[in-house]
């Protein structure tokens, strides 16, 4: 049977098969045991019925037998009572009469039997002459009783009637027990004969079943065996029309089907082998590419380490890694591998469409990779054609090959990967994915690093702002009173005026010491540090150096029973901490601070004094004072409000911060973390 292709929709022959096997069934096997079974049944309901009309005969005869002894006993009672009659004749007559009718029953009785009895004499030629002997001399004895009854003298003729009847009736006994031992004789034989049939009627069973059915099966175990061994070439030869045959048929379809399928296993586990191999080597070179590209650090280390791992992934000679501007105008040589020395020098920057490499790109469509003939005459004929200077660096090294795959992000061309070859290169659709799923890597990289670099780029700046407001509230404001008190020194030096010259002097000098605490305070606040998932050290460190610095007693109360806040957070808020810390040594003239900090439901920390306080809605004094504005600046940086209550008897500054910011997704540090 020819082999059924994978791919065919045509019904299955082994289905085919099993139907017919089905249709087969209901004719074969079942009709040959159905034939058996009937030939069995048929000898053994025979044999029952026989037995059973045997059986019938005897207790037939055996009931004969006994009523024929009745007669007999009935003669001699008959002949006792006619020896010595009644003395009256009137009641001796009825008796006779009486006697004689259970004669005529009993005859009767035996010449037409009894079936409920039963009762039956085994006519045969014997017993019927014996029979009618019987029935003849009764006439004869019944005639002399009759006469006796009636009056006539009993003599020895009735004797001799007597003894003759009853010989007679033992003759007739006699005949009947012949037959009967006949017919028992018969029995026994049937029954010796029954046993013998059935002995025979089970070995020829068990024969039948044997050839019809178990070696059939046996045939059929032993070749499932051989093909469970692998001895696909294992066929069973039953030669029926049954079910059997059907299996057997079936079987040998299978173990063909088996035997082509097995035919060229080798050859299919060696191809899906080494397709797994190549797939595995895929997923290696994609994990060891992911993970180089997790731990590069470096623009310049990303791109060379890539271009060595592109090159021995792609089995090409030559690597080059180049990086778009945002026009796709021109392509710069980030890093190469085993690139020839000149041509990594003359084509450090390519412009768009000037070379095989940086191929134009149109807006809105992404390229793919492209296999380009570096060698192809009518290429080169065409760009000439074109007026296009076309380098000739590939050719003289030998490169007949290029392929470009384009270093693409979010529908965007950032660069391209150039793979040089000296041979002719042919890909499958699998390398081309891997190669481009390599490329959109690298592209990823390259743009985490380059959004890194931005992002510490805005933290510096943005921190450089709050230290240049630091800078501009606290020294050079300082270094402007110290300016104009040096000229009021001036004037008052060149009026000779001693007083003011004293008090200019005063005034310098408390100036000089203000911008001394104000540098040092700055270098210790800047200094401080924040710790992972924990302020309470940093606000410790902060409230001693502030104890140390203006001779002020400072407490801390905390609620350290909620979440912790993320690390930028932190710094933000220990920062508006120090500036209202420096505000009260400035202004608030108070003897003691105290900062509490509450953690549920939401962070709220507060600074409280017991200065001389300020009145809130006023402007700054100067209107350079700007320490409350850097302030709302830094709590509207995460997400809070700064609220302010102030009295004679002291100030209270309160930070409030929404749930959102201490919630589990919260703790990843965000992208304008400042480092201090």
């Amino acid at each position: 049977m020819a082999d059924k292709p994978e791919d065919s929709l045509e019904p299955d022959p082994l289905d085919q098969l099993g139907g017919r096997a089905r249709r087969v069934a209901s004719v074969g096997l079942a009709s040959k045991l159905l034939a058996i079974g009937s030939v069995f049944l048929v000898l053994a309901l025979a044999s029952i019925g026989l037995t059973l009309w045997v059986t019938w005969q005897l207790e037939g005869g055996a009931a004969a037998v006994n009523e024929a002894g009745r007669m007999r006993m009935r003669s001699y009672q008959l002949a006792l009572s006619l020896q010595h009659p009644t003395i009256e004749r009137a009641l001796f007559l009825p008796d006779v009469e009486r006697r004689l009718q259970d004669f005529e029953t009993g005859l009767l009785l035996l010449r037409t039997g009894d079936p409920g009895r039963p009762l039956s004499v085994p006519w045969d030629a014997d017993t019927r002459i014996q029979f009618q002997g019987v029935s003849d001399d009764w006439v004869v004895l019944r005639q002399r009783a009759l006469e006796i009854g009636h009056g006539a003298p009993v003599s020895a003729a009735l004797r001799v009637s007597v003894d003759d009847f009853v010989g007679r009736i033992d003759a007739f006994v006699s005949a009947i027990e012949r037959h009967i031992a006949y017919w028992t004789t018969l029995l026994h034989n049937f029954q010796l004969a029954m046993m013998a049939l059935a002995v025979l009627s089970a070995m020829a069973l068990m024969y039948a079943g044997h050839v019809v059915v178990l070696e059939p099966v046996e045939r059929l175990k032993q070749a499932l065996r051989r093909i469970e061994q692998g001895e696909f070439s294992t066929r069973v030869d039953v030669d029926t029309s049954d079910e059997l045959g059907a299996l057997a048929d079936g079987f040998n379809h299978m173990a063909d089907n088996l035997q082509s399928l097995y035919g060229d296993l080798a050859s299919k586990v060696s191809e899906k082998t080494a397709g797994l191999e190549i797939k595995q080597q895929r997923l290696s070179a994609l994990y060891e590419v992911a993970a180089f590209v997790a731990k590069a650090d470096t623009l310049q280390q990303l791109a060379q380490g890539f271009a060595q791992k592109m090159r021995r992934i792609t089995q090409a000679d030559a690597v080059a890694i180049r990086w778009s501007d945002e026009a796709n105008a021109r392509y710069v040589l980030l890093a190469s591998d085993c690139l020839p020395k000149v041509m990594s020098e003359d084509e450090q920057c390519v412009l768009s469409g000037d070379c095989l490499c940086g191929a134009e790109v149109q807006p809105g469509l992404m390229p793919g990779l492209k296999v380009i003939p570096i060698l192809d005459a009518a290429r080169d004929s065409a760009r000439k054609a074109a007026g296009k200077q076309i380098k000739d660096h590939c050719e003289r090294a030998g490169y007949s090959t290029l392929v470009t795959v384009p270093l693409g992000l979010h529908q965007r061309v950032l660069g391209e990967i150039e793979l040089f070859y000296r041979g002719d290169p042919h890909f499958s659709d699998e390398e081309r994915g891997l190669f481009e799923a390599l490329a959109s890597h690298l592209a990823g990289a390259m743009e985490s690093l380059r959004a890194a670099a931005l992002d510490r780029e805005a933290a510096v700046s943005g921190e450089r702002k709050l230290l240049a407001q630091e800078l501009h509230d606290s020294i050079a404001q300082s270094l402007a009173f110290l300016k104009i008190q040096m000229k009021l020194l001036r004037d008052a030096m060149a009026r000779a005026d001693q007083a003011a010259i004293d008090a200019t002097m005063t005034e310098l000098d408390a100036g000089v010491r203000e911008s001394y605490n104000d540098v040092r305070e700055l270098l210790l606040h800047f200094r401080v540090r924040t710790h992972t998932e924990d302020i309470e050290p940093a606000l410790r460190e902060t409230l001693s150096k502030f104890d140390l610095q203006s001779g002020l007693r400072s407490h801390l109360s905390m609620d350290a029973q909620g979440l912790p806040l993320p690390s930028d957070v932190q710094i933000q808020v220990l920062h508006i901490v120090q500036e209202a810390l420096s505000n009260v040594r400035k202004h608030a003239h108070a003897r003691q601070v105290w900062v509490d900090v509450k953690t549920q439901p939401s962070w709220c920390v507060s600074v409280r004094d017991d200065g001389c306080g300020f009145e809130v809605a006023a402007p700054p004094p100067d209107g350079t004072h700007v320490g409350l504005s850097i302030m709302k600046e830094r709590a509207l940086r995460i997400g809070g409000s700064l609220h302010f209550e102030s009295n004679p008897m002291g100030t209270r500054i309160e930070l409030q911060l929404p749930k959102w910011v201490a919630s589990p997704t919260a703790l990843q540090p965000a992208i304008d973390t400042v480092s201090v």
